[in-house]
């Protein structure tokens, strides 16, 4: 019988203590092919994660991936796992996992979609065990975005950075760079807010403003040098 590690419900129960959230379980019969025999997906949904990082950590200077790895790295040691994180070289296949475990559907505007979490969410590790763990019923469902027949999320964003030929990121750099980016910066990507699904799990005002200042800054623009 499979279960021989430690019950789902006790792993899950360790990461959310770490004030992660469990966004998905895989196994072999998945067809993806991953060193071990089950995989939970770990990340954050809505602002608990952003809230421990801002109290353990300077946000303006220390490094959310860095941190993620001090906390979930000895977690995945004493549950005896491997943990994989999405900015190890070469990148993992998160999204494609997500999918595969029903997690994530892809949304108009490119990223993941969660049935509960909306847009609201982010995958932060991977925990990869020898042994074939049986999870709890999982927490999926269909695309929330085929019923939605008004797709606001397109029509939204101020710069027209979302269309159904993808997502033009230099518009949206260059939008948030100018003085009409203002409100972008401070609320964060509007067309992310104009989804109906997951409203309870907005992300923090502190935490969308780290958000859009390490995307400027991923681009080359400071921030403190607009207006």
């Amino acid at each position: 019988m499979p279960d021989t590690g430690p019950a789902a419900a006790a792993i899950e129960a360790r990461i959310r203590a770490e004030s992660f959230e469990v966004l998905g379980w895989l196994d072999t019969s998945a067809g993806l092919e991953f060193e071990g025999k089950s995989l939970v997906l770990i990340g954050n949904a809505g602002p608990a994660m952003f809230a421990r990082f801002a109290s353990e950590r300077d946000p303006a200077h220390d490094l959310m991936d860095q941190w993620t790895r001090d906390v979930l790295a000895p977690l995945a040691h004493k549950l005896d796992a491997r943990a994989l994180f999405p900015f190890d070289t070469p990148h993992p296949p998160f999204l494609t996992w997500a999918r595969a475990a029903g997690a994530g559907h892809t949304s108009p505007l490119g990223m993941n979609i969660h049935p509960r979490y909306g847009l609201w969410h982010a995958y932060r590790a991977a925990f990869i065990f020898a042994d074939a763990i049986t999870p709890p019923p999982a927490d999926v469902g269909k695309s929330p975005c085929d019923s939605c027949l008004d797709k606001p999320c397109l029509t939204t964003c101020p710069a027209g950075a979302f269309s159904a030929d993808g997502y033009d990121v230099a518009a949206c750099a260059a939008h948030l760079s100018s003085t009409d980016g203002e409100r972008c910066r401070i609320r964060g990507c509007m067309a992310r807010h104009a989804c109906p699904v997951g409203l309870e799990y907005f992300y923090s005002p502190d935490q969308t403003r780290f958000h859009m200042v390490a995307f400027m800054k991923a681009r080359g623009v400071d921030p403190e040098t607009i207006g």
